[in-house]
């Protein structure tokens, strides 16, 4: 690292803690989703593999990990691989399945974050649901923040799913079509849902200067709000995490009022 790289960490770090120091625990959001995009253009741009590029945004999910258990942050929810992720090419899909699976199993053995899987199980791989359920079970009693992590997930497919749930859980329970459509609400949909009882993400972070959610958690962002950073997530350092928890605590939430 030259001179001039040094004192380039050196000022960015300086920044970050004056953010930091400026921030207001009293406005942190609950619940952060993040789209994590552009491992692969880094690792174009840095003239590295695409499997290198995925591992490096995998390494960079505990180091956010850490800066969210700084703040108050209770919940946050990982994209780590769409239902649309499946048409890749199996010589880019089958090595990212394992650093995916990697990655869960690190998150389980870390000991600070409670691991709940969001997403269609049937589509992954058996190693892939064990490890899932290993995961789960694992981290249960664990008083940390909450790590969804979405895998082989989309949007539209856990609306489908819900509406798919609460008709078994109707029928389980002897209740006639009639009832079920006149009773049928708002939060009865959100009670069958991959996050269930959990809060609605306050922000949700994208990287890699792409504007829109590509089908992240459609029902429950109706009301979040969006930061979106230019930087690819492997690239992704504390001092953008502030400067969204910055941006985020400066907004006025007005839920439609």
């Amino acid at each position: 690292m030259n001179l001039r790289d040094k004192l380039r960490g050196l000022l960015v770090r300086l920044y970050a803690r004056r953010v930091e120091g400026h921030l207001d625990h009293a406005q942190v959001p609950k619940h952060i989703g993040v789209i994590m995009d552009g491992n692969r253009r880094w690792a174009k741009a840095s003239g590295s593999s695409t499997v290198h590029g995925h591992r490096a945004g995998a390494e960079k999910i505990e180091e956010f990990l850490g800066w969210c258990s700084e703040t108050d942050v209770e919940v946050v929810t990982l994209w780590l691989l769409s239902t649309d992720n499946f048409d890749r090419p199996q010589e880019e899909l089958v090595p990212l399945l394992g650093i995916i699976e990697d990655v869960v199993r690190t998150l389980a053995a870390d000991g600070r974050w409670r691991v709940h899987h969001v997403g269609t199980m049937d589509l992954l791989p058996a190693q892939m649901q064990t490890a899932l359920k290993e995961a789960e079970e694992a981290t249960a009693h664990i008083d940390g923040i909450l790590v969804n992590v979405a895998i082989g997930y989309g949007g539209r497919q856990e609306i489908a799913d819900a509406v798919r749930s609460m008709l078994h859980d109707a029928h389980d329970k002897g209740v006639s079509m009639e009832e079920l459509a006149d009773s049928v609400d708002i939060d009865m949909i959100g009670r069958h849902l991959y996050t269930g009882a959990q809060p609605d993400p306050d922000l949700v972070i994208r990287t890699s200067g792409e504007q829109r959610l590509s089908g992240f958690m459609l029902w429950q962002t109706a009301h979040s709000e969006y930061y979106f950073c230019e930087v690819f997530w492997p690239a992704f350092r504390k001092v953008d995490f502030l400067r969204a928890l910055r941006d985020y605590a400066a907004r006025h939430r007005r839920y439609g009022g």
